[in-house]
């Protein structure tokens, strides 16, 4: 069963979410909160696997408290779900570690398909937020200081990576064989310890690689 946290402070809406969430039997909400104070609280007493953080929230917003459990409990995943279809929200969500942004218009499948996509590794959002997310992270100059362990041939297929090409437009843009792009990309995946291609993508899109 997998322990969700729902934090949310209009109480009819959060009772309608929980309801939409438990139409799968492997959901649980476990935990509800009216504001980011009480999302800590609750997490410093019971275990969960998944928060569900509104932004803006009495107290303490969502951000705020998404900044707290990811120094705190770095391991437990974090979905943002808002009415705000804004890109600067989505920016800041994004690269302190939310590993989904949803809009409080999707229905229960989808709001259901991001929980799974966030519990498995993935990184899940809403496709009015993406369009305008994705090209201002593509766009933006890198601000991080890059892996000092990664070589200047790693990090140009990293961008790539990021940027969601495929290891043969990769290898077009960068001259190389599509089998060095694959060799590159199992180096780069063990330097910076992550598992697979999605892992690394963002990677790249919280460290402003692209």
């Amino acid at each position: 069963m997998v322990s969700i946290l729902l934090a949310e402070d209009q109480v009819l809406v959060r009772q309608g979410l929980k309801m939409m969430i438990e139409t799968d039997p492997e959901l649980q909400v476990k935990g509800e909160a009216d504001n980011g104070k009480e999302v800590i609280t609750l997490c410093e007493k019971n275990h969960f696997d998944l928060v569900i953080l509104d932004i803006r929230m009495p107290e303490m917003t969502g951000l705020e408290a998404m900044r707290v459990i990811r120094k705190r409990w770095p391991a437990l995943k974090i979905l943002i779900l808002t009415t705000f279809n804004d890109e600067a929200y989505a920016l800041e969500a994004l690269k302190n570690g939310a590993n989904g942004y949803m809009l409080k218009d999707a229905n229960a499948e989808e709001l259901i398909r991001s929980i799974r996509s966030c519990l498995q590794g993935g990184l899940s959002i809403e496709d009015q937020v993406a369009a305008k997310v994705f090209p201002t992270l593509i766009q933006n100059n890198r601000t991080t200081e890059i892996d000092d362990t990664l070589t200047k041939r790693e990090l140009d297929i990293l961008v790539g990576v990021g940027q969601g090409l495929s290891n043969k437009e990769i290898a077009d843009q960068l001259f190389l064989s599509i089998g060095t792009v694959k060799n590159h990309i199992s180096v780069i995946l063990d330097k910076l310890a992550l598992r697979d291609r999605t892992q690394l993508a963002i990677y790249a899109i919280r460290h402003d690689i692209v």
